[in-house]
């Protein structure tokens, strides 16, 4: 044992991570605490891109929807055709598991039997610059939570629908009380709830009213929770994750977005 400087490990961690590109530190507690299947094993890394957190020999097949396109004339956001898109697109994953191809035996089995799904969004910089908004702001910042949460709920209220009609997926009843936890837990945020989680060694930053301008998103994305939690209760779930932000920094040129990240 030895003690080292704080600073200075602090300042190399991070500079690794910018010399490599690579993830550079991840919390463990953190991430296992929002894990939807704990009892099929532990989250231990991510990968490269750091948006996917799941089991060792896992994969999901990305999409991105670029934000632009739900910009109306006036710049507010198209809620209902968000979540239209978010509906075609879970379902449009769902079946890519099985035309996928994988790397190993071992990442096509493990995603045939946990059907993690890669949702995302790519140019909300470009969104926020459009409609005059700035990006470090509190409202830029509310407004990507209440679309990042509008999205993910949508996406599991989807795959619990899928679920009804085909059934969960094949790990689903070992981790069905965890995974529930986690969809409470979404909802909580999304409420803007400061109490009430299960079992979070840190509480998240919630999705504050007072915050989000746009009133009609805000309502959809906590509706959108009441729906996952509901339907996932009575179905289960297909899907053990439909959502990621992936950085699209290759994605996003050919998409024709105005911001990369």
């Amino acid at each position: 044992n030895k003690t080292v400087n704080a600073k200075e490990l602090w300042d190399q961690v991070g500079y690794s991570a910018w010399a490599c590109a690579d993830p550079g530190i991840q919390f463990h507690t953190t991430i296992n605490d929002w894990h939807t299947c704990p009892e099929s094993g532990e989250i231990r890394a991510s990968n490269p891109c750091s948006e996917y957190m799941f089991l060792d020999n896992t994969a999901c097949n990305l999409a991105s929807l670029n934000l632009m396109q739900f910009k109306k004339v006036d710049s507010s956001f198209n809620t209902e055709a968000f979540k239209h898109a978010v509906k075609l697109w879970t379902l449009t994953l769902e079946i890519s598991v099985l035309m996928a191809q994988f790397p190993s035996k071992e990442i096509a089995q493990n995603s045939y039997e946990y059907r993690t799904l890669g949702l995302g969004f790519a140019n909300i910089g470009g969104y926020l610059m459009a409609a005059g908004i700035s990006y470090d702001s509190v409202e830029g910042r509310s407004l990507c939570a209440a679309i990042s949460a509008l999205m993910t709920g949508v996406s599991y209220s989807t795959s619990a629908l899928i679920a009804k009609d085909v059934g969960s997926f094949s790990e689903y009843e070992n981790n069905s009380s965890d995974m529930m936890k986690v969809i409470k837990n979404h909802r909580q945020a999304a409420y803007g709830k400061i109490n009430g989680y299960e079992d979070l060694s840190v509480l998240p930053v919630p999705l504050i009213k007072d915050e989000c301008k746009d009133n009609n998103l805000l309502n959809s994305a906590r509706l959108a929770w009441d729906d996952a939690l509901k339907l996932g209760a009575k179905h289960g779930f297909r899907n053990a994750q439909t959502t990621v932000i992936a950085p699209t920094g290759t994605i996003g040129l050919i998409m024709d977005c105005d911001t990369t990240g």
